[in-house]
């Protein structure tokens, strides 16, 4: 049985809680929120364990990461872990492990796919950081990681900055997925010759080189809101695909479904589009095509 610090018990971490807790291992958790946590700061949190310590981190990423793992190396002691698992930026790693290591704590960063059906299903973990220290952690991986072979739901991706990096890159491609769904199911919704939308897309789920768990989820999607009329369309994005477009540029790697995908969401987001009001104005202008006047 391992024993595991958690800081973040929101939808991600509060399943995470319990998905060790239902493997034998002991999480002493804390949160801001006092009808979670099981501790009333991280000082207590830290006194609570045993050493050499691991302490999970699932914060939201930048300055509340930053400020967390600067408290924890005051907190903790020469030997200990800290693992982050949240969706920084794979170059907030190398400060936060340099500065873990002028006091000997180890760090590794871990992103962490599976949503909130991973205290179920299991979460997709991509791991940076020093093998000791993965070692010394793969008990708490193997409990969050879905059944199965280890290595089709865990990778040790590399040095620090890997886990992130590699999750950026999976998000970036989820981004792409998504949208090609998305505009699938508009295609299927706009085509006179289909009936029946939604049995089309379940017809998928089996046998055919799309069936994925992200079409599973659509169709799931589609049982609740055949027309999905009950939504508004509007998209955010969270950062990992504006990271990944950034390095496809600093690489020289075109990535042009990705990009669509990400200014796809910047898109939903416009009210109002000047960009297609010129568009409009010049098709008015070269070819007198009909224009809609503001209003109506």
């Amino acid at each position: 049985m391992a024993q595991l610090g958690l800081i973040g018990l929101g939808k991600m971490g509060f399943n995470m809680r319990e998905r060790l807790r239902a493997a034998g291992h002991e999480v002493v958790g804390y949160d801001r929120n006092p009808d979670v946590t099981d501790s009333t700061s991280l000082e207590d949190m830290v006194s609570k364990l045993d050493g050499p310590r691991i302490v999970w981190i699932m914060v939201p990423a930048g300055e509340p990461t930053r400020q967390t793992v600067a408290e924890l190396g005051n907190l903790l002691s020469e030997g200990d872990l800290v693992i982050d698992g949240g969706n920084s930026k794979y170059t907030d790693d190398r400060i936060n492990a340099d500065l873990l290591a002028t006091k000997k704590i180890g760090y590794l960063d871990c992103g962490v796919s599976g949503g909130v059906w991973g205290k179920d299903n299991g979460y997709g973990l991509m791991v940076g950081g020093e093998a000791s220290d993965v070692e010394k952690a793969m008990p708490i991986f193997d409990a969050l990681r879905p059944e199965g072979p280890r290595d089709e739901g865990f990778s040790h991706a590399g040095a620090v900055g890997s886990g992130h990096y590699a999750k950026m890159i999976h998000n970036g491609i989820e981004y792409g997925m998504m949208q090609a769904f998305a505009e699938g199911f508009e295609l299927l919704e706009a085509a006179k010759v289909v009936e029946n939308v939604p049995a089309v897309i379940k017809g998928w789920q089996r046998g055919t080189v799309v069936r994925s768990w992200l079409l599973d989820l659509l169709v799931r999607a589609l049982d609740e809101d055949p027309e999905l009329d009950d939504l508004e369309g509007y998209v955010e994005d969270s950062g990992e695909g504006r990271w990944t477009l950034e390095e496809a540029i600093n690489n020289a790697v075109p990535a042009p479904v990705i990009s669509a995908a990400l200014f796809a969401r910047f898109a939903s987001r416009q009210e109002d589009s000047a960009a297609m009001r010129a568009v409009a104005a010049l098709r008015n202008q070269f070819g007198g095509h009909s224009v809609k006047k503001a209003g109506d």
